[in-house]
């Protein structure tokens, strides 16, 4: 805390980064600020990261810790999941076991965690606590996990991305073979009616062209391949 002013003045306190806080009608000063999403949204079996970060006034040294709790929805029970202190220490019991990654760094003010394989049973309220001593009062943030299943809608859209880029092309070549296929088809028809005779030259062109054709017909089976793997894997 610093004073400013001039001799025989009023003062002026100055605390930088302090936040005020009145509780059961004290007003208590926080030195720690800390902030979580309100809101989280993950899809069953993806990893989801519950973001936590703080600000303090003092220095990080080994004696910050940080504590992640867990209460389920509509229940008092509080279950912790998480302790920090110089070094994580995720939870070895309870629903959470071998599923919760620190992914966080205290020294640029990162106390977030992952879950891995959520589940729809993970819904509830998770509660970041950070002390860095000797700020110790900070405010309690909370955020809301809800877990689903990802819709219909969700997918679809990912088939429908995948076709953009996969199919329509495959398309298009498809429709410039027959286009080509169908114009030499015509051009042999006509010469064929007027009794016509290719030269050596023309029936090596014809030999190439035939080449070219059969390949682009060998992509537009690749691309189809390509595409069924893709769709397969989606699922």
């Amino acid at each position: 805390m610093q004073h400013s002013g001039a001799a025989g003045g009023r003062g002026c306190a100055v605390f930088p980064l302090l936040s005020i806080l009145f509780f059961q009608g004290v007003y208590i000063i926080l030195s720690l600020e800390i902030k979580a999403d309100a809101h989280v949204r993950g899809y069953v079996g993806e990893k989801i990261k519950l973001k936590c970060t703080f600000k303090s006034t003092s220095a990080v040294t080994d004696k910050l810790t940080i504590d992640w709790t867990y209460r389920p929805p509509s229940s008092s029970r509080t279950e912790s999941i998480f302790h920090y202190q110089s070094f994580q220490y995720p939870t070895t019991a309870g629903t959470f076991r071998d599923r919760i990654s620190w992914v966080g760094n205290v020294y640029i003010g990162d106390a977030s965690i992952s879950i891995s394989n959520p589940t729809i049973k993970d819904n509830g309220t998770f509660s970041c606590a950070v002390k860095n001593p000797p700020d110790v009062h900070h405010n309690i943030p909370v955020t809301e996990l809800t877990v689903t299943e990802r819709g219909f809608g969700t997918m679809l859209s990912s088939v429908a991305l995948l076709s953009i880029l996969v199919f329509v092309p495959s398309a298009l070549v498809l429709v410039l073979l027959l286009v080509r296929m169908g114009r030499k088809a015509a051009g042999l028809k006509k010469r064929s009616k007027s009794g016509y005779k290719k030269s050596s030259i023309e029936v090596s062109d014809d030999t190439d062209q035939e080449e070219e054709d059969a390949c682009v017909a060998r992509l537009c089976v690749r691309c189809a391949e390509c595409l069924d793997s893709d769709y397969e894997e989606t699922y």
